[in-house]
């Protein structure tokens, strides 16, 4: 399975669109996670003309987008638990923070901080595509490709 995932998209308010280029990278994608900050449900409704989509709110998304998306959520990805939630919390404690929201997962997928990470704390996955329109604390704008098989691989894709 491949999942393209994508956080801090930030549309209309700080890019008026997404990036055309995230078109062609998750094209052929079997799903999209989006981790929060979407500003506007139609960003969902561009990505949903690629894959399925499942997406989390987060701390800046208007009140149409916290009426209908929860903060965290687990999905279930081949035979692993993914943990879906944006983040609230400082850079420096982020990932520990994040790590005490789940339970027997065996990924995270998170945002908030726009700064790509890919990597295994305490047995546990954690993945932060960055920002596709915001580097903020980043050097690039990113997004990034999950391969699901026997294994979890993950690929940070500048643009």
């Amino acid at each position: 399975m491949k999942v393209g995932v994508i956080s801090d998209t930030h549309v209309p308010t700080i890019a008026p669109a997404l990036p055309p280029v995230i078109y062609d990278i998750f094209r052929g994608v079997d799903l999209i996670l989006h981790a929060g900050d979407i500003v506007s449900l139609s960003v969902l409704d561009e990505l949903r003309a690629i894959a399925p989509v499942e997406a989390v709110a987060g701390n800046v998304d208007d009140d149409e987008v916290l009426a209908r998306l929860p903060f965290k959520k687990i999905i279930q990805l081949g035979n692993y638990r993914a943990g879906l939630i944006h983040g609230k919390f400082k850079i420096d404690v982020q990932k520990e923070m994040i790590g005490k929201e789940f339970d027997h997962v065996d990924l995270i997928v998170y945002g908030h901080s726009h700064t790509p990470f890919w990597g295994m704390i305490n047995g546990v996955y954690f993945l932060n595509p960055g920002s596709p329109t915001d580097k903020r604390h980043a050097p690039y704008n990113s997004v990034a490709i999950l391969e699901v098989g026997d294994a979890l691989t993950a690929e940070i894709i500048k643009i």
